[in-house]
């Protein structure tokens, strides 16, 4: 393979596999094999440092106080205001989470392990009102994400936030609640049309009395899990949750489903059948070891093929990181992330469903593609912006938070700032514009574009006008 190549390879894999690489780091990087790149970055992805901005200890004593305050039928004003002011503290916290994550991916020195946090933070798609929930959620996938599969669905299947989110808090012996053990089946682990409505009832029964205490930690409460004899996919027992997780594992369909949603992730919005079954009997026989699914992924010739390169929309999130990373921008009032993600479509904790987002060509309609080439400018230049956007009503409320009250719009300056001279430092002084262009852009250069950078002069006009092109997008 020669240099070019090489260069353009790497470039591709660490756009996919992370959120974009420095000038300097590709250079060095691209010298290598390929297979030593992919070995790098997962030689860096062993790197697990948790999101601690929560306090569980201050989080657990509000939880134990809203607990009292809700079994009492009638409260004073006092503790009304108590309640709410507990409501207002967690509404900040969840906001400051949601900025501590987006931080941590800008800065991180392990790409790929926040790339797959954000993977499984759509696949496990799930609001909570409660931060601390919020948190434990995002680090156990944090912890998981490159491990073993069934070690991460236990986890997040026994995390008070997906307990809470999908009502299996509510169910009970005599009373099954089926609502986590469909989403399990549907849109964890096997996919729609994969199991019965059977399957979906004697399961529920399983997973009763999978529950969290007061203080949001996981509990079995036996007194309320049916001990009962069930039949699921065949299969006759006294099942209980760990059970049906493993019958689950043990159908090649499941492997396949999280083939094909990794394959839409990081490869193509198109699913290639071939491909997504050589990925799907890898993970099988290695026992659903996830790094072992993603290394023969960033390992196939496939995966660096023309059609598979500079062709996927970027997610808000890999658009707002992956400009912050490359251009070394500080936030000073970083409340513009939330605004910024909530009018691009995709506010990271708040997912519009269970389903997780749309992601694809949902990502872009006129308002977002226009919104989407400004931001770069005014994130580069600090410009002034209206959030006039498609909020939801959960995002409308975070909004709010710095609403004065007869405002109808939002306008804000983004106030951040952009490191030119350590963006400036890690390109060759010889580099032209044309080739600064040819590494920001993933796509390949059409003569449009070619003709509109041969007459710029300068490498920091040259980088605003092109993240600021349709094309830049496109990952």
């Amino acid at each position: 393979m020669n240099a070019k190549d090489n260069f353009l390879k790497v470039k591709h894999l660490y756009n996919r596999a992370g959120f974009g690489i420095s000038y300097t780091d590709l250079q060095k990087i691209s010298k290598k094999k390929l297979s030593k790149a992919v070995d790098g970055l997962f030689k860096t992805a062993d790197k697990d440092e948790a999101l601690a901005l929560v306090d569980s200890s201050e989080s657990k004593r509000q939880l134990l106080v809203q607990a009292g305050l809700y079994a009492k039928k009638d409260l004073t004003d006092e503790e009304k205001k108590m309640r709410q002011e507990i409501v207002r503290m967690q509404n900040e916290v969840s906001r400051d989470l949601n900025i501590a994550w987006v931080n941590k991916m800008i800065n991180t020195d392990a790409p790929l392990r926040e790339k797959m946090t954000l993977f499984w933070h759509g696949h496990f798609a799930c609001r909570s009102n409660n931060p601390m929930y919020a948190q434990q959620l995002n680090n156990i996938q944090r912890a998981h994400g490159l491990g073993d599969f069934r070690t991460l669905l236990i986890e997040v299947s026994k995390s008070p936030a997906m307990l809470q989110y999908l009502n299996n808090q509510q169910n009970r012996k005599g009373r099954p609640n089926e609502n986590f053990a469909r989403e399990l089946m549907e849109l964890f682990t096997l996919g729609r049309g994969n199991y019965t409505e059977q399957d979906i009832k004697e399961s529920a029964r399983s997973f009763t009395g999978w529950m969290y205490d007061k203080d949001g930690s996981f509990i079995f409460r036996q007194n309320q899990h049916d001990a009962g004899t069930k039949t699921f996919f065949g299969k006759v027992g006294n099942f209980q949750g760990e059970h049906i997780i493993d019958i689950i594992l043990e159908k090649p369909q499941t492997a396949t489903f999280i083939a094909q949603k990794v394959y839409k992730f990081f490869v193509n919005d198109t699913p290639n059948p071939t491909y997504v079954k050589e990925l799907a009997d890898h993970f099988y026989n290695s026992k659903y070891d996830i790094a072992e699914l993603m290394k023969k992924m960033f390992s196939s010739e496939w995966f660096y093929n023309p059609e598979n390169v500079g062709t996927k929309i970027k997610s808000p999130a890999e658009f707002l990181v992956g400009l912050s990373r490359s251009f070394y921008v500080t936030y000073n009032k970083p409340q513009v992330l939330i605004q910024l993600q909530s009018s691009l479509g995709q506010y990271l904790f708040n997912p519009p469903n269970v389903a997780g987002w749309p992601g694809g060509q949902s990502w872009i309609d006129s308002s977002s593609l226009m919104l989407r080439m400004r931001i770069p400018s005014l994130v580069l230049n600090d410009g002034e912006i209206d959030f006039s956007g498609k909020a939801d009503p959960e995002d409308e409320a975070v909004i709010a938070l710095n609403r004065t009250t007869k405002q109808k719009t939002v306008k804000s300056y983004v106030n951040a700032q952009a490191n030119w001279p350590k963006f400036l430092d890690t390109l060759p002084k010889s580099l032209s514009p044309l080739e600064l262009t040819e590494f920001l852009l993933q796509p390949k250069l059409n003569n449009k574009i070619t003709q509109m950078v041969s007459d710029n002069k300068g490498l920091r006009s040259t980088a605003v006008e092109i993240t600021s092109m349709p094309e830049y997008q496109l990952c």
